[in-house]
C-alpha cells in the first residue's frame, strides 16, 4: 500500500486527535487487516502535520503502539506493521516429547519426584495454622519474606513471589522489555525466555558459553550495544550445566556497572545444582534482579519462585499483578516457609542435589568410555555433542528413551549439534543407565 494512500486511510479513521485516539484508530486498522503486516506508516512529521497535532503527540501514539507490538521502527525501513513472529508453535513447543509416550523420558528438566521432600508431614503440621487471608494482605507473607531475605545472596530493597520462574521470566520481561530493545542472553538459552523476548520485540544478541558461564570476551563486545538487559543463569545453565564461580561473576560485575543494563539472574535450579551460588547481585546489587526458584528443589506442583532486587525494577511487577491474580496462594506460601524452617527438607533438598550429581558424573563417564564428550557441568541437565541432532532424536525414541534437540535452545545458528539430557528421570541402576550410555552413544555416532 502507497505511503500516501495509508496517510488518507488513519486521516479518516482517526475521530481523537490525541495520542491514545490515534494509536486505537491505527490499531482498529491493523486488526480490521486494512493495514497489513509489513504497510509503511506515514513519517511522524507528515502524520502530525495532517491531523494538525504536534509531532510529540504522534510520536507518543507510536509508543502505545510499540508496547503493544503492533508496530516497529528501524532506521532503514521506518516505521512499519509488525508481523507476529512467534505463536504457539515456538521454541519452547519444541523441546518436550508427548507425556507418556516415551518409556523414558529425558527431555524435560523436571526433577525426580522421588527425591523431593515428603509433604505430608508438613502438611499435617499445618493443618491447625493455615489460615484464609484478606484480598488486601501483602502479597507475600512477612514470615516468608523474612525467610527469603536471610537466603538471598544480597539483601534485596524490595523482594516478591510469583508462580515459578517462568511466571518471574515472564513478567519481568513484560515490565522492562520494549519493543526493539537490545538484550543479552546466553547462546545457548532457556527456549521459553528466548520465545519471551522475541514476542515482546527485543532485538536478542547471544553471547556463547563455556564451563565457567558465559564467556567474558564475547560479553564485553556485546556490552558496547547498550543493551536493556543481560539475562544469566549463575548456576546449573540450562542446558550445558555450566556455573558461575566467584572470579567469573565479580568480572561480569565490573563490566555491567558503567552500563545502564539491568541484569536479570534465573537461579531455577537453586540448592538442586548442588553447588554455591555466585550471584552478580552480591557485587551490584542496585542492578541486579534475582529470581529464586523452589520448584526443582521443593516441587514442581508449589509453583514459587521469588523475586529480589531494586524497587524500580520490582514494584512495576507487582502493581501489574494487582490487575490480575494479585498474589501467589497464601496458603502456597505458608507450605513453602513450613519446608524452609524445616531441617529435614533441606537434608531432601542436599540429598536430591548429590543425587543428581552422582547420576550426571556416572552417565558422563560412560559416555566418556564411548567417544563422547559430555560437558561437565552440575544440575539437572547435560548438553551432548551429536553428528546429527534430528537423526540422534528419532534414533533415541525408537529405543524408547525421549531428549531433548538443541536447536530451540539457540539463539544464533550453530554448525555444531547437540541434545539436551536431563537426569530427572534418569534411572540409578547401572545396568539401565549403561543401556542409555549405549544408546546416546550411537545415536550421537548417526
Amino acid at each position: 500500500m502507497g505511503w500516501s494512500t495509508v496517510l488518507e486511510l488513519i486521516a479518516a479513521r482517526v475521530d481523537d486527535p490525541t495520542a491514545k485516539g490515534i494509536s486505537i484508530a491505527i490499531g482498529a486498522l491493523i486488526t480490521a487487516g486494512r493495514l497489513a503486516p509489513g504497510d509503511h506508516l506515514p513519517t511522524v512529521r507528515a502524520l502530525a502535520a495532517h491531523l494538525e497535532v504536534s509531532p510529540s503527540t504522534v510520536t507518543e501514539a507510536w509508543r502505545i503502539l510499540q508496547r503493544h507490538g503492533a508496530i516497529e521502527t528501524d532506521r532503514r525501513r521506518g516505521t512499519v506493521v509488525r508481523s507476529t513472529r512467534v505463536g504457539v508453535e515456538g521454541r519452547y513447543w519444541q523441546v518436550p516429547v508427548e507425556p507418556g509416550t516415551i518409556e523414558t523420558d529425558l527431555s524435560t528438566g523436571t526433577p525426580d519426584p522421588r527425591l523431593l521432600p515428603a509433604l505430608g508431614p508438613v502438611l499435617a503440621r499445618l493443618h491447625a495454622e493455615a489460615t484464609v487471608s484478606s484480598y488486601n494482605d501483602r502479597p507475600v507473607l512477612p514470615e516468608l519474606e523474612t525467610e527469603l531475605r536471610r537466603r538471598w545472596p544480597c539483601d534485596p530493597e524490595a523482594i516478591t513471589v510469583v508462580d515459578g520462574a517462568q511466571d518471574a521470566l515472564d513478567r519481568l520481561v513484560a515490565a522492562h522489555i520494549r519493543l526493539g530493545d537490545t538484550v543479552v542472553v546466553e547462546d545457548p538459552a532457556f527456549p521459553a525466555l528466548l520465545d519471551m523476548l522475541d514476542l515482546a520485540g527485543a532485538q536478542v544478541i547471544g553471547v556463547p558459553v563455556d564451563h565457567g558461564g558465559v564467556s567474558i570476551s564475547a560479553l564485553r563486545d556485546a556490552l558496547d550495544a547498550a543493551p536493556a538487559a543481560l539475562f544469566l543463569q549463575p548456576r546449573a545453565h540450562n542446558p550445558t550445566g555450566a556455573s558461575l564461580g566467584a572470579d567469573r561473576a565479580a568480572t561480569i560485575a565490573e563490566l555491567v556497572a558503567p552500563t545502564a543494563t539491568l541484569v536479570i539472574e534465573d537461579d531455577h535450579s537453586a540448592g538442586a545444582a548442588g553447588v554455591e551460588l555466585y550471584s552478580v547481585a552480591t557485587h551490584l546489587p542496585d542492578r541486579v534482579v534475582h529470581i529464586r526458584s523452589f520448584s526443582k528443589t521443593h516441587g514442581p506442583d508449589l509453583r514459587v519462585a521469588a523475586i529480589g532486587g531494586p524497587a524500580a525494577m520490582i514494584d512495576p511487577v507487582v502493581a501489574r499483578r494487582r490487575l490480575g491474580p494479585s498474589w501467589t496462594s497464601r496458603l502456597t506460601q505458608q507450605i513453602l516457609l513450613a519446608m524452609l524452617c524445616d531441617p529435614a527438607v533441606d537434608a531432601a533438598v542436599d540429598t536430591a542435589a548429590h543425587r543428581y550429581a552422582e547420576r550426571r558424573r556416572r552417565l558422563g563417564r560412560l559416555l566418556a568410555d564411548r567417544g563422547v564428550d559430555a560437558a561437565a557441568g552440575t544440575g539437572l541437565n547435560m548438553w551432548i555433542p551429536v553428528r546429527d541432532e534430528q537423526r540422534a532424536v528419532v534414533a533415541l525414541a525408537a529405543q524408547g528413551i525421549g531428549v531433548a534437540p538443541g536447536a530451540p535452545f539457540r539463539v544464533a545458528a550453530s554448525s555444531s549439534a547437540h541434545i539436551r539430557v536431563s537426569l530427572g528421570a534418569a534411572p540409578d541402576d547401572p545396568a539401565a543407565l549403561d543401556r542409555i550410555a549405549d544408546a546416546i552413544a550411537a545415536a550421537a555416532r548417526r
